[in-house]
């Protein structure tokens, strides 16, 4: 069993940053904008029941690893998980796709480059889930590595995947956002899971 915790504390560790990204929601002042108020309510609304998936998916592989918990356990609840994840996702790409162009300069190509990020994030995590099913429970050693392996990509995941969003969010879209309560409470049980 030896080996098996720490990197699952790695992996709940990598997967707490992949969380927060795409409710980094932040912004001050900035003139009204109807529209764009209409446009961050909607994504905003849409946002937070996936958030809320996010986090309890989150929550779910942080339990799996803070328990002594056998490798069939936690390769059950990581599947799961992950599974979660890019369907989350995969629903919030869709919301900012339907959601239209947010109505600020280059607001077409910065609503284009976030639906392709959420899209990529969703099947990266459909990838992991994958990665995760096909790992051999049986020897304990083999587990461990394969793990491993998993949160390196996740901590990558996590990393490499916020820049079209950090530029949707930018300016005024980021301030309409900011003042949507369900973007505030998305953003405040996203921080909650990364503490």
């Amino acid at each position: 069993m030896e080996g098996t915790n720490p990197v699952n504390k790695k992996l709940a560790a990598a997967l707490s940053g992949g969380a927060v990204l795409v409710l980094a929601l932040s912004g001050c002042g900035g003139d009204d904008n109807e529209k764009l108020d209409a446009w961050a309510k909607q994504v905003c609304d849409a946002v937070q029941p996936q958030a809320k998936k996010i986090t309890t998916a989150n929550a779910a592989i942080q339990k799996e690893t803070s328990d002594n918990s056998t490798p069939e356990d936690v390769q059950k609840a990581d599947a799961q998980a992950f599974q979660d994840m890019s369907d989350a996702y995969k629903a919030i790409g869709a919301a900012v796709q339907k959601a239209g162009a947010p109505d600020v300069e280059n607001g077409e190509k910065k609503q284009q480059n976030a639906v392709k990020e959420l899209n990529s994030i969703s099947s990266s995590y459909a990838s992991l889930k994958k990665q995760v099913d096909a790992l051999d429970t049986k020897d304990q050693a083999k587990f461990a590595d394969g793990l491993k392996n998993i949160a390196t990509e996740l901590d990558k995941l996590s990393k490499s995947g916020s820049d079209a969003l950090k530029e949707l969010e930018e300016g005024d879209v980021g301030t309409a956002m900011a003042k949507q309560a369900s973007c505030k409470s998305a953003s405040a049980s996203a921080s909650a899971t990364k503490s």
